[in-house]
């Protein structure tokens, strides 16, 4: 049974949740990640997501520079232990529609020791047929697209996108 420790990333950058969107955005930038845990020293805050910063900021109306990391990140986070099954955090992966998770300490304060991404998991799957099918099930459930959030006025008038109310996929003819 494979463990976290084998496949994870480590020496992860951070950004602090004080931070501006803007260097977040640059450090997703230069570091080619869509994605940077946001750490206090070096315990886990939480995540933020160049789709946090275009939905929860740059939609908003939010300035890049004057909007912190904390405004618009995701504190309540799923991490996982370098101790863990590997087949059990793909299960957190696939269930929870998540396509990366930060590897903590198993003490009360949560030190990032590095992140677990289905890039990872693709990787190491090219060495193991079973793998690589179990794999491709969590990229599978991941992927799949989840309900727009729709305000409550236009989903009760039927107005949804794609014309089918309430999903948020196109009508099936």
């Amino acid at each position: 049974m494979q463990k976290v420790s084998e496949v994870m990333t480590r020496d992860v950058r951070c950004i602090t949740p004080h931070e501006t969107v803007r260097r977040a955005a640059q450090m997703m930038d230069e570091l080619n990640v869509g994605a940077l845990p946001v750490c206090e020293s070096d315990r886990l805050v939480g995540m933020v997501t160049d789709r946090d910063i275009t939905v929860r900021a740059t939609a908003a109306g939010l300035g890049p520079d004057s909007t912190r990391v904390e405004d618009v990140m995701s504190s309540n986070v799923r991490s996982c232990y370098e101790d863990e099954a590997l087949d059990e955090v793909m299960i957190t992966m696939a269930d929870s529609q998540i396509r990366r998770i930060p590897v903590v300490s198993h003490d009360d304060q949560h030190r990032l020791l590095g992140i677990i991404a289905l890039g990872d998991l693709a990787a190491r799957a090219a060495k193991d047929a079973q793998q690589k099918v179990d794999v491709e099930e969590t990229l599978e459930s991941v992927s799949y697209p989840a309900q727009p959030d729709i305000p409550s006025s236009a989903s009760a008038s039927g107005n949804t996108p794609g014309g089918s109310a309430g999903s948020g996929l196109p009508s099936a003819g």
